[in-house]
């Protein structure tokens, strides 16, 4: 039996009402279980970096002998002005550079090799190497930076001891660079190596297998077919160690209360510390802070650009041609 017109008019503004229920249902658990993460993002993340922004466009001004008090003075981008013109503050980021330059690959190509060879068939008792290696990962920072520290210090070093036995004169804290670049190795290297391991075993076997049929080697396997199907995870790696090695702080802090070569203004990270807690100029400490923010947003999107393209290119199903 045809409707009438009244039922008709009726049931059709139920459709929408129930097209607006299925979508309150197919979102309406994805936004509950995301809204606590958003929440912690924002209180933890985006305000904070709100309030840096904040205290970086202020200056406190004392007026007179400072008896009178002082009295927060909008400056704009003075506090940025001032960061950038301080020699100490570009100082600071020359010494990021060379440590960077330092650290970056002979960290990753020391993790790398480190898991080819677990990865490999000569390689027994895997499980062992892989929790002896990963260990210095566990040890806090602070710590570990602390028993370098007492391995670098001449007159109670067992290390420095045994090299002046020799016949040298070792000193390990003369140039703190490589000193920082050791304890930073020590202690990210074995992580970073868990890290190509897993994309190593995810490689399916039959590839590697096709590749020893058609007589590629150890070595020709390893650069020709493994490399290109674990770009990812050095990309991944690598954009987390340059956002990483811009936030050094804890190795040239301990080591600056043990050598006077290590100033309070090393790197930038301890820059914006001393000017916060030690000069109590918060608006420069504040500047500087979201200055080295945006060099490490900066570098990772140069890193994410310049891996992006090659592994584009790359085609796993290659992998075996080139090896032939």
């Amino acid at each position: 039996m045809t409707p009438t017109a009244p039922t008709a008019a009726r049931a059709h503004p139920a459709a929408p009402s129930r097209t607006a229920a299925v979508r309150r249902r197919r979102y309406g658990a994805p936004a509950l279980l995301l809204a606590p993460f958003f929440l912690l993002f924002t209180a933890a993340t985006l305000v904070p970096i709100g309030y840096a922004v904040y205290l970086s466009l202020y200056a406190e001004h004392r007026s007179g002998l400072g008896f009178g008090g002082s009295e927060t003075v909008f400056t704009g981008l003075g506090n940025y002005t001032r960061a950038l013109g301080d020699s100490a503050f570009r100082g600071g980021f020359l010494n990021l550079l060379q440590y960077c330059l330092l650290y970056i690959p002979l960290m990753m190509a020391l993790a790398l090799v480190l898991a080819l060879l677990l990865d490999s068939a000569l390689v027994r008792a895997r499980r062992f190497f892989q929790l002896a290696l990963f260990l210095p990962h566990a040890v806090p920072g602070t710590i570990a930076a602390l028993v370098w520290v007492y391995l670098y210090t001449p007159g109670i070093s067992p290390v420095i001891g045994a090299l002046n036995s020799l016949g040298g004169r070792a000193d390990l804290l003369g140039h703190p660079l490589p000193a920082v670049v050791n304890m930073a190795v020590w202690e990210w290297t074995g992580y970073n190596m868990v890290i190509f391991f897993a994309a190593l075993q995810a490689i399916p076997r039959e590839v590697l297998e096709a590749a020893v049929v058609d007589g590629a080697g150890p070595l020709r396997t390893a650069l020709s077919i493994k490399l290109p199907l674990i770009r990812s995870s050095l990309t991944v790696v690598g954009l987390f160690t340059v956002i990483g090695s811009l936030q050094l702080f804890t190795e040239p802090v301990i080591l600056h209360g043990a050598t006077p070569s290590v100033v309070s203004t090393w790197s930038p990270n301890m820059y914006a510390y001393t000017a916060a807690f030690e000069r109590h100029d918060y608006g420069l400490a504040a500047a500087s802070s979201v200055l080295l923010a945006l060099a490490a947003a900066a570098l990772s999107f140069v890193v994410t650009r310049a891996t992006r393209g090659r592994g584009e290119r790359a085609r796993p199903q290659h992998a075996t041609e080139a090896a032939v």
